[in-house]
């Protein structure tokens, strides 16, 4: 895809000011994209739509899967309207509008309890339109869809995602075993194919009214998978495991540096990319079925860690930090080469933050893939920065005040993360006049460099403080939890943001 200049907002589908407690797929991500095409915006961002997990804090950077939908996305009121279902589900659910941050234990297995008696009636009344309608859909997702219900199941079963922990018979997958459990669990698995078959439903209707009002989805992967996770249970040879105990030989994160002098050891199981020299064949297929799928849920795919495909921090298992591990080689330009001629054009994004070598800025030159630059990291009083508009090398890339990452714009200007010289540098070269509103200066900052598409988060038009970011990374608690409440997002709001994409050509 080739970007032309425009603009869009970075929202979270939870954060969205959902009426049980949790944004959905529902009439506000509909009125979202009401709100989006008002602004004169042409994308909505997302974060990744895969479930998730209390033991991984809900992160959606921390999936069971990489191809299903979180079912916390569902919206119940559209659920209500079906057919088939029997009994008011929206009864059981206290409405919940006013408080800004999703209480995931208490709306996630409430949630839960509702979607399986939701299923019960779905098996029991729907009509053979809609049942036929749900056994197309599970033929045409059977390359994933079969092993990650199956994974949900046992997981319930055993009471645990760590897979590794199974019987032996069941963990690597004995075919007897998979026939014994797949009858045994024959209720719980259509549970989870049944969340999935509804999710896809809602997603692709919303998809479809997007396109309609001129909105393109931004979607995103991360790199690396969990390994408690389908993925690494139903494809553990296209990692680096120990054969004997089904573990991660060696492990992601990254090396020590200014801001860490251990590290970062995220415990991802990394890629088996490599054999003999080529590329590694049931890997290299994983990640086209992936690319294609993701390509079809989104107009553009942010790749989290698109560095890890040039080289990767590699850490032995054993260690307890990042300090001893060591870079190696990724599948580089050969990996996407192939897989432009078997997928043909790969609208990517390449998330290419941090310290990034010469080597993956060819790379991501290479394939035309834009990069990402962020106002936030601009001002560290070195005029070459790559990230100060001036230094922008080309429009192909995207712009942002901030990622999820990090902290608000009015967070982090007017709060602790800065010193007071590094706001006079900013006022400097933004020729304030005065330091009111700043957001709104950041934003036509932003809007005013030559980068062909600019995304703000949602809190920064906001000018929402500290308190409303999404993630503070190495918090392992309270991240993913902001949630718009109603009325927040005013006219006033959308106007100022789409008069200063027309006065920048954006519009």
């Amino acid at each position: 895809m080739k970007l032309t200049r425009s603009s869009g907002l970075l929202m979270h589908i939870t954060s969205l000011p959902g009426k049980y407690g949790i944004g959905t797929m529902g009439k506000e991500a509909y009125e979202f994209i009401d709100n989006l095409k008002s602004a004169g915006q042409s994308f909505w961002q997302i974060l990744p739509i895969g479930p998730v997990s209390s033991i991984f804090g809900f992160s959606p950077y921390s999936s069971l899967s990489s191809f299903a939908g979180n079912y916390l996305f569902i919206d119940l009121e559209s659920l209500q309207d079906e057919p088939w279902l029997s009994f008011n589900i929206l009864s059981s659910i206290p409405e919940e509008t006013e408080n800004d941050f999703v209480d995931f234990n208490f709306v996630a297995p409430l949630k839960l309890s509702i979607l399986k008696k939701a299923s019960v009636d779905f098996f029991m009344n729907a009509d053979t339109e809609y049942i036929n309608d749900f056994h197309e859909f599970i033929d045409q997702q059977k390359y994933w869809i079969v092993d990650y219900a199956l994974f949900m199941a046992l997981s319930d079963y055993f009471k645990t995602f760590s897979w590794p922990e199974w019987d032996s018979e069941i963990r690597y997958r004995n075919p007897e075993a998979i026939k014994k459990y797949t009858e045994l669990l024959r209720k719980e698995i259509h549970f989870h194919k049944f969340l999935q078959y509804v999710f896809f439903r809602q997603y692709g209707a919303l998809k479809s009214y997007a396109k309609k009002q001129g909105i393109k989805i931004i979607g995103d992967i991360p790199i690396y998978i969990t390994y408690d996770s389908a993925d690494a249970w139903a494809n553990p040879a296209i990692f680096q495991v120990d054969p004997e105990t089904s573990l991660p030989s060696h492990i992601a994160g990254v090396p020590p540096d200014y801001f860490s002098p251990t590290g970062q050891r995220w415990g991802n199981p990394l890629y088996k990319w490599k054999e003999n020299n080529a590329l590694f064949p049931d890997t290299f297929e994983w990640w086209k079925k992936r690319f294609k799928y993701m390509f079809k849920l989104f107009d553009l795919t942010r790749v989290d860690h698109f560095r890890g495909f040039e080289s990767y921090w590699s850490i032995p298992v054993t260690e307890e930090t990042a300090i001893n591990g060591k870079w190696e080689r990724g599948p580089g330009l050969e990996f996407f080469t192939r897989m432009k001629l078997e997928l043909g054009n790969l609208p990517i994004i390449a998330e290419d933050l941090g310290i990034i070598t010469p080597e993956v800025e060819q790379l991501r030159d290479t394939i035309g893939a834009p990069g990402m630059k962020i106002l936030q990291f601009a001002f560290d009083f070195d005029k070459n920065n790559t990230y100060l508009p001036h230094n922008l090398p080309s429009p192909n890339c995207i712009i942002y005040t901030g990622t999820h990452d990090n902290n608000t714009t009015n967070g982090w200007f007017y709060e602790n993360d800065i010193d007071e010289p590094t706001r006079n540098y900013i006022a400097d070269y933004m020729n304030l006049p005065h330091r009111d509103s700043f957001h709104w200066e950041f934003i036509r900052l932003a809007l005013s460099s030559i980068a062909a598409l600019s995304i703000f988060p949602t809190q920064d038009i906001l000018g929402y403080g500290s308190p409303y970011r999404m993630n503070t990374p190495g918090q392992a608690h309270n991240n993913w939890a902001w949630k718009l409440t109603p009325g927040r997002l005013t006219n006033d709001i959308l106007q100022e943001l789409h008069h200063l994409c027309k006065l920048y050509n954006r519009i």
